[in-house]
Formats: structure tokens, C-alpha cells, sequence
């Protein structure tokens, strides 16, 4: 059976904290008579993001060329399935987008062209990530492979000390991993008693994700083979060479919102509380990064204003930048750090720096 919910019991001032950026972050939409839910600039962008993934294919396809060519077309493929993933996906399953669930379930459903399985991701992502921010034990998001350290209170090993040099690697094989993952995690959803698996068939979950990931490698492996001139193994190599530039990107981006510097790591007591209010918890453990770079914006679907994300996630994210002026002001007034990175530089230092720390340090709390 599932174990409790950790509590997050914080004092009055930040329980008044997020009672006020709440009805501010509500006043300022009131007030401008807009929806949080996305508005038309969406449209565009989910098509440009879903072009840049698929219409390289379509051109690997359809014109010959040389291997070294159509290689560079899978990087683009790769970089679109990340961008698809960031500004498509992740608001639809958040219910984001759309106040119609319908629309968001369909944006959601793009996961499904990742080759990987809406219904698990929810549950870890929404449920344990968003929840439970950088609890060592609950949040999956820092409990990678042994390989890489990511809390301060997992195991230390000696090989550690160099994952500031070959984590980047490894946040390549993010997707590839999640091909396989999926099923483990669907096995360990409908088997420890959570209560969002009620209801449901694992084996027509089983089915439907099997089906997904055969017919993932029978567009982005099978097409190819069968219609190219390439050799097999030059067909797999655009395969994983797509899948490694997708995961190399989300690895990154998920990493420097979480695991840089100041981004606190929190310990549950004995009776499994952590004392903040869970809006400062989110405070605490969350970094925004480059905010005025709007490119970066665009294609991150606004996931470098992770502050804002972690405190509204039923937000779409055309927004972030619209409210993240209030969060900040907000915290100030109340003496709460608002931790940001000012550029992509900056914050991929931070990250090297952070894993530099942990590659190094013992658990502090021993």
C-alpha cells in the first residue's frame, strides 16, 4: 500500500504568503479580463513545434540524400520532439492549456509521438514532482541511477566526483530510458495501491502501451528502413541520435530549475512533516532561469520560470512571464527567497557547480 502524504506545516507569515501571491497572481487576471487557460498564441506554436518534429521524416522519406545529411535532420527531429514535449505536452497534461479537458487530453496526447505514456508521467510528475519538490524519497526527478547524485542525502560514491563532466551524457539517454521505464512504472502504479489507478484495466493499459512503443519504432525506425536507401545501421543511429539531442535538452532544462545552487533539498522530521508552508516549500527548492530571454521562453514552453510553473502549474505557460514580476515582489515582501538565474550561462554554471557539490559532500544532516 501507498505510504502518507508527507505535510507541509509552515508559520502564519507563509501561510500569508501564499494567500496573497494567490489573490495577487488572481487580481492581476481579473483585472485584465483574460484567462489563465492559453489564448490564440498557442495555435501557432503547437504547429511549429509538431513541423519541426515531424516534417524532417516526412523529408528523410521522400528525398534522397547522403546519410551525413538526413543525420542532421534526425538532430533537427530531435531538437522538435523536445520542444513538443516542453510547450505541447506538459501544459495539456497539467490541464493547462484549455478549460476543456478534452483539448488539453489531446495536447497531452502528444506524448504519445514521444513514444512514451501520459497516464505514468501524470502520476510522477504532477502528483510526486510537483507535490513533493526535491524531497529526497518522493521526488523521482532526484533519485536518478546510482551513477549520478542529485540529493545531498542519497549514497555518496567515489565516481561522483567526475558527474559534472558526464551528466550531460547521461540526460541524453532520458527518453530512451522512458521507452523502457514506462513499464515499470505502469507495474509499480497498479501495484501499490493508488488511488488514481481505481477503475482501471492494466492489462488494456499494458496493451495500449505496448501498441504506442511498436508503433514508435515503426515510424521512426521502420519508415526509414523501408523506404530509404540507408543501412540498417545508419537508420538507427538517426533513431538514437533524435532520442539523445530530445533528452539531452528536457535533462537540462528539468535540472536547472531544480538542481543548482539554492535550491534547498528538505528532509522530512519523524513524523513525516516538513515544516514550511508547501508554497514557500516550492519557493525554496525551485529556480527560475534567463527570464528575459523569450526565445528561450517560446521553446521551453516557459519551463524556465519554474517558480511560477511550480506555484500555478494549472497555468498555461504564455503567462509565466506576466505574473513572475508579482511572485518575485511578493516573496520580497515577505523576506522569501526568489531564486533566479539571469541567463542560460549562468544557470548551466550553477548546475556544474551544484554537481560539483554533491559529487563531493556527505549527507549534511548526518
Amino acid at each position: 500500500m501507498a505510504s502518507a502524504a508527507p505535510r507541509y506545516i509552515g508559520p502564519t507569515n507563509e501561510q500569508d504568503f501564499g494567500r496573497t501571491v494567490r489573490a495577487r497572481v488572481a487580481a492581476e487576471f481579473k483585472e485584465a479580463g483574460i484567462s489563465t487557460k492559453a489564448d490564440r498564441r498557442l495555435v501557432p506554436k503547437v504547429i511549429i513545434l509538431l513541423v519541426l518534429f515531424l516534417a524532417p521524416l516526412a523529408v528523410i522519406l521522400l528525398v534522397p540524400m547522403p546519410a551525413w545529411t538526413a543525420l542532421g535532420l534526425a538532430l533537427v527531429m530531435g531538437l522538435g520532439m523536445a520542444g513538443v514535449g516542453m510547450g505541447v505536452m506538459h501544459d495539456g497534461l497539467h490541464g493547462a492549456s484549455s478549460k476543456h479537458a478534452l483539448t488539453n487530453d489531446l495536447l497531452g496526447s502528444s506524448m504519445y509521438l514521444l513514444g512514451s505514456d501520459p497516464f505514468t508521467w501524470k502520476i510522477q510528475h504532477n502528483g510526486a514532482h510537483h507535490t513533493h519538490t526535491n524531497v529526497d524519497g518522493i521526488d523521482q526527478d532526484i533519485d536518478p541511477p546510482e551513477l549520478l547524485r542529485f540529493s545531498e542525502h542519497a549514497p555518496l560514491r567515489r565516481v561522483h566526483r567526475f558527474q559534472f563532466v558526464y551528466s550531460f551524457f547521461f540526460y541524453g539517454l532520458l527518453t530512451l530510458v522512458k521507452l523502457g521505464n514506462d513499464f515499470f512504472s505502469l507495474r509499480r502504479v497498479a501495484r501499490n495501491g493508488d488511488a488514481r489507478y481505481k477503475g482501471r484495466s492494466f492489462a488494456l493499459d499494458l496493451g495500449v502501451m505496448v501498441l504506442v512503443k511498436l508503433a514508435h519504432l515503426a515510424v521512426f525506425i521502420g519508415l526509414p528502413f523501408l523506404f530509404t536507401d540507408f543501412a540498417w545501421w545508419q537508420v538507427l543511429l538517426g533513431f538514437l541520435l533524435m532520442h539523445f539531442t530530445c533528452g539531452v535538452v528536457l535533462g537540462t532544462v528539468f535540472q536547472l530549475a531544480h538542481v543548482v545552487e539554492g535550491a534547498q533539498q528538505p528532509m522530512l522530521d519523524d513524523k513525516g512533516v516538513i515544516h514550511n508552508d508547501w508554497a514557500v516549500h516550492e519557493l525554496l527548492t525551485t529556480a527560475d532561469f534567463a527570464p528575459r530571454n523569450r526565445m528561450l521562453t517560446w521553446y521551453t514552453g516557459g519551463l524556465n520560470f519554474q517558480v511560477e510553473h511550480h506555484l500555478f502549474p494549472a497555468m498555461s505557460h504564455l503567462h509565466y512571464p506576466r505574473i513572475a514580476p508579482i511572485v518575485q515582489r511578493t516573496a520580497q515582501e515577505f523576506g522569501l527567497p526568489y531564486n533566479v538565474k539571469p541567463t542560460m550561462l549562468a544557470a548551466l554554471g550553477s548546475h556544474v557547480r551544484r554537481l560539483k557539490q554533491l559529487g563531493r559532500q556527505s549527507d549534511p544532516s548526518e
